[in-house]
């Protein structure tokens, strides 16, 4: 248990922390991360009367694994960001060891928010992590301003999940569809199969089991649904895990993808159709969406994932961890999803430098964003940096890392053509989207920041666009 009495308490005694996290080279420069200590999934997404509230897991005084808070950060233009005090404390019993990740609804001039209260009962002789000793709850509470929140209510508790499945349940997210408020809530089977759990409230407050989301064999656990409508196709967003690999498909230990679904609400059935990965990257998990004052479906993510064989050690020593991708659009095109930057990314852009692929030869720049236009689609190899390359072969799109990756090693995905590349590169961070964002890499990188050069080895013409980018402004707020 933390309350924030304790937090503020241990504050000072960490100072230590904010001093070596200063000194470090790979803080990243447009993206956000933990002041200090431990960053995974984002949480409580949403905009209200023109402010972007950003919440996150956050450990604040260990660089691994710990007790979760809620970290904040806010903005109004996606560029310029204040750092807020943590937002939610595990302060109670129904939630004393951690608050797990969750979500946030904005209806009436109220966010509601709702997260996984977790309870680990080690102290009992039949505790084993996965079918008993553990509670998890699903709690709700309310705001007007994103800061101060109302008491917090069990709206949901071991009880009340179907009699099947094991204590793993978590992640919840609402979506509105004609008269009724859905949440989804990632599951785990008895008999360990994953699932999501979908119930349904006409007031946010009482809400009623309704159905369960399954695919056969297809993994034990599925984590941090999100079910939402792009251009009126509705889609589940969730991480199954236990997915073995199937050629490129699924190289990481966890998955993050989403299924299209065809779902009568009216008769309470459905149809999946087949997963589909969000991001053939190393660094990717437990995505997050919203919707904007402009309407957009936005999305941010976890650059990063558990349990991986790679490691982030060069960032642990500076006595932090992780960070949240950039913001992302989705839109619904050729019947998937894709993806593309936040169009406010353009305003960190400090000039354009244009030439052709042949010609391009930038060095000891790190920090920028790289769109590329091929004439056609032919075999090409791109130096990002010294021991990292972008390579299309045979109809196979591949990014190779060395050293750098601190265990990365490959990832690809099959293509059929390779038209356009957006490389958006931080100090130790790549985010890659091919074909207007059709398919997406995303992965950490670390490596020497001063000596890289870029550069193509390809017979295909195209137009590039190069962009030195400045980072975000970031203020604390005490």
């Amino acid at each position: 248990m933390m309350t924030k009495e304790d937090y503020l308490k241990e504050y000072d005694d960490y100072q230590s922390m904010r001093d070596n996290v200063k000194k470090d080279n790979y803080r990243l420069q447009y993206h956000l991360m933990p002041p200090t200590g431990f960053l995974n999934d984002p949480n409580g997404l949403f905009q209200k009367d023109g402010v972007y509230h950003i919440y996150f897991q956050y450990t604040p005084f260990t660089a691994g694994w710990g007790t979760k808070l809620w970290g904040h950060y806010t903005s109004k233009d996606m560029v310029n960001f204040n750092q807020e005090q943590p937002f939610l404390y595990p302060d109670l019993s129904i939630d004393r060891n951690g608050v797990y990740s969750g979500s946030a609804f904005v209806e009436d001039g109220t966010i509601h928010y709702f997260y996984t209260g977790n309870v680990k009962l080690t102290d009992r002789d039949d505790y084993d992590y996965i079918n008993s000793g553990r509670e998890q709850n699903t709690i709700h509470m309310t705001s007007k301003d994103g800061y101060e929140i109302s008491e917090k209510q069990l709206l949901l508790s071991n009880d009340d999940y179907p009699r099947d499945m094991s204590k793993h349940v978590r992640d919840p997210k609402i979506f509105k569809k004609d008269n009724y408020y859905y949440m989804v809530l990632g599951g785990r089977t008895s008999d360990n199969h994953g699932c999501v759990l979908l119930y349904r409230s006409k007031d946010l407050n009482h809400f009623e089991y309704c159905n369960r989301i399954i695919a056969p064999d297809f993994g034990y656990m599925w984590e941090c649904p999100d079910l939402f409508e792009l251009d009126g196709q509705l889609f589940l967003v969730t991480c199954p895990q236990g997915i073995p690999q199937q050629g490129y498909d699924y190289a990481n230990v966890y998955q993050t993808g989403y299924f299209r679904v065809d779902y009568d609400f009216d008769n309470n059935t459905y149809e999946l159709s087949e997963f589909k990965e969000l991001d053939r990257g190393f660094d990717i998990y437990a995505p997050q969406s919203f919707l904007d004052e402009k309407n957009r479906r936005i999305q941010y993510a976890w650059m990063g994932i558990p349990d991986a064989e790679y490691n982030n050690q060069p960032t642990v020593d500076y006595d932090w961890q992780h960070a949240l991708t950039m913001p992302r659009v989705l839109f619904y095109k050729n019947n998937q999803i894709y993806q593309q930057p936040l169009e406010e990314m353009k305003n960190l852009r400090l000039e354009e430098i244009v030439s052709d692929c042949k010609n391009i030869k930038q060095k000891d720049t790190v920090v920028y964003e790289m769109q590329v236009d091929f004439d056609g689609s032919q075999d090409f190899i791109l130096q990002i940096r010294d021991d990292v390359k972008l390579s299309y072969q045979n109809q196979v799109l591949s990014l190779n890392l060395k050293e750098s990756g601190y265990g990365r090693s490959s990832r690809s995905v099959e293509l059929k053509e390779v038209n356009s590349l957006t490389v958006y590169s931080d100090t130790s961070s790549l985010e890659i989207f091919i074909n207007d964002g059709q398919e997406v890499f995303t992965t950490r990188v670390y490596g020497n920041l001063s000596n890289q050069n870029i550069e193509f080895l390809t017979k295909n013409k195209g137009v590039v666009a190069f962009y030195p980018l400045k980072g975000y402004t970031i203020i604390k707020n005490d």
